[in-house]
């Protein structure tokens, strides 16, 4: 009888045992996905600042670039006004071309971009 009161004392310590395994196990899990998450949130951020430097970089070379061109071809023409008017339609020549291949082509690519930078 005895014997049976030990074994049913050491069951139910047992059972204890596992319940504390298991909710430390679950505790352990949920930090590790928390830190996982934060890992990607981190990785995800900085390629925006970055990618955001890039672009404010690139936009400002553009916008020289554009200027220079602008100026150069009113000197060849002896019009500056005509100089930027010939920029400007190449600019609208762009975005025209972007707008109509932009569907098929563009939009794709930036979707898997912005896909690969969160999943990787």
């Amino acid at each position: 009888m005895e014997e049976e009161k030990t074994t049913a004392q050491n069951l139910a310590g047992g059972a204890k045992d596992l319940k504390d395994h298991v909710s430390d196990f679950l505790g352990t899990y949920i930090e590790l996905t928390g830190v996982r998450l934060a890992e990607k949130v981190i990785a995800l951020a900085s390629a925006l600042i970055n990618f955001a430097a890039i672009a404010l970089l690139s936009f400002l070379f553009l916008f020289m670039l554009t200027f220079g061109l602008a100026w150069w071809i009113g000197d060849l023409i002896n019009s500056h006004a005509g100089g930027f008017f010939i920029v400007a339609g190449f600019y609208l020549l762009c975005v025209i071309l972007l707008i109509s291949v932009g569907k098929k082509t563009f939009i794709p690519f930036l979707r898997n971009l912005v896909t690969r930078l969160i999943y990787d």
